[in-house]
């Protein structure tokens, strides 16, 4: 039988396959290939009851590494207007990775309510699908939902920008709990332990993530410097156009990328998170990494 894990304890799966959900072991033949389950893996598993097994992994299209998923369509990163007010820097990292690793970004702010979301919804329109969503009213959540819906998808967010309310909303039977901000630390309490993959409505599943500081861009997540200028889409019709063929596209004369940004077709904001993270990605050695 074929299923998809949906969630781990330990050394035991949740594996959901037709419709229902077994709660299983690795076969030994798989630890001793050093291969690890993890959620969102496509696994085969034999046997019944107490006595089934995952008896091999399926190919992964795609992986993360923390939080262990496999298999993702879509990275939905959840970033709130205030309270706590997003890290462009980093959102721009995450996007870059997500990109990297085949898997489609999918950007959303909530608290629309503490302040005007299009100044930072610009940014990415036309780049990715960005989306602006009211928690507490619905309002945004209806178009979210299109977006996801038929896919293998992850909320990814830091403690208290509203993903587990946003979890809600998207799968009522859920009831996630939800955290207060912080006053002294303006974040969120984190509500969410470890991760699980729930069954959407609309067709598809959604793995709710622990904060987006689980979601790491550690060595196996590193972009070299000459590979960062594909993590960033809306360069693609203007690279090869430079004036220089080895173009880094940070301060050359004659660069079409930074002519595009004087001519505002690229954000402002998105080019300085690319310089940023080129002169980051600059001082990384492949050899000293292995």
């Amino acid at each position: 039988m074929r299923g998809i894990i949906v969630s781990s304890f330990g050394d035991s799966f949740k594996v959901l396959a037709d419709g229902e959900e077994y709660t299983v072991r690795a076969r030994g033949a798989l630890r001793n290939r050093a291969v690890s389950p993890i959620c969102g893996d496509r696994v085969e598993i034999v046997g019944e009851g107490k006595e089934a097994v995952i008896s091999e992994i399926l190919p992964r299209r795609n992986e993360i590494v923390r939080p262990p998923l496999a298999n993702l369509d879509m990275l939905v990163f959840v970033c709130s207007t205030a309270e706590p007010p997003p890290n462009i820097l980093n959102l721009d990292k995450f996007t870059a990775v997500s990109v990297y690793k085949g898997i489609q970004p999918v950007i959303v702010f909530t608290k629309t309510d503490r302040a005007d979301p299009e100044r930072f919804m610009s940014h990415y329109r036309g780049v990715f699908p960005v989306f602006a969503v009211d928690n507490l009213t619905g309002e945004g959540v209806s178009e979210l939902v299109e977006a996801i819906k038929g896919r293998f998808s992850a909320l990814a967010g830091n403690s208290g920008v509203g993903k587990s309310s946003l979890l809600n909303n998207l799968c009522p039977n859920i009831n996630a709990a939800t955290g207060e901000i912080s006053k002294k630390l303006g974040r969120g309490k984190n509500t969410t332990r470890r991760t699980e993959i729930h069954p959407l409505p609309c067709g598809g599943y959604i793995a709710d993530t622990p904060g987006f500081a689980a979601f790491s861009t550690d060595r196996y997540d590193i972009i070299f410097k000459d590979d960062l200028a594909g993590c960033f889409p809306e360069f693609a019709e203007y690279i090869g156009r430079c004036r220089y063929q080895d173009c880094s596209h940070t301060k050359e004369q004659g660069c079409a990328v930074i002519e595009a940004v004087e001519a505002g077709k690229i954000s402002r904001s998105r080019h300085q998170s690319y310089r940023e993270m080129y002169e980051e990605a600059k001082k990384l050695k492949p050899w000293e990494l292995k």
